[in-house]
């Protein structure tokens, strides 16, 4: 069977470090590509969130790149998701 495009899995990666302005896209990717990414980050014990607009949005920034203003209040509610789920162990490292 074939696959249009943009049936795809999508996924991308983001990281922030202190010397960073905002988060920024490190990894993205599609099918094969996109597989890759989720599997590494469940490997490394990273939560994996879905979320198929966000994913469309942050698909557009450059690899290597801060993610636009645009996009810090949805990261911003993702990021402060995860640390509530982090703070009462609902994420755990396995």
């Amino acid at each position: 069977m074939l696959r249009r495009p943009s049936d795809l899995k999508k996924a991308v990666a983001m990281a922030y470090g202190s010397d960073d302005g905002a988060p920024r896209v490190v990894a993205k990717g599609s099918g094969v590509t996109a597989e890759a990414i989720i599997s590494l980050a469940q490997d490394s014990g990273v939560y994996v969130h879905q979320s198929a607009e966000l994913v469309n949005l942050l698909m557009q920034v450059d690899l290597d790149s801060e993610i636009p203003p645009e996009l810090y209040q949805a990261v911003a509610e993702l990021l402060a998701w995860l640390y509530a789920l982090d703070a009462g162990g609902y994420l755990s490292q396995e």
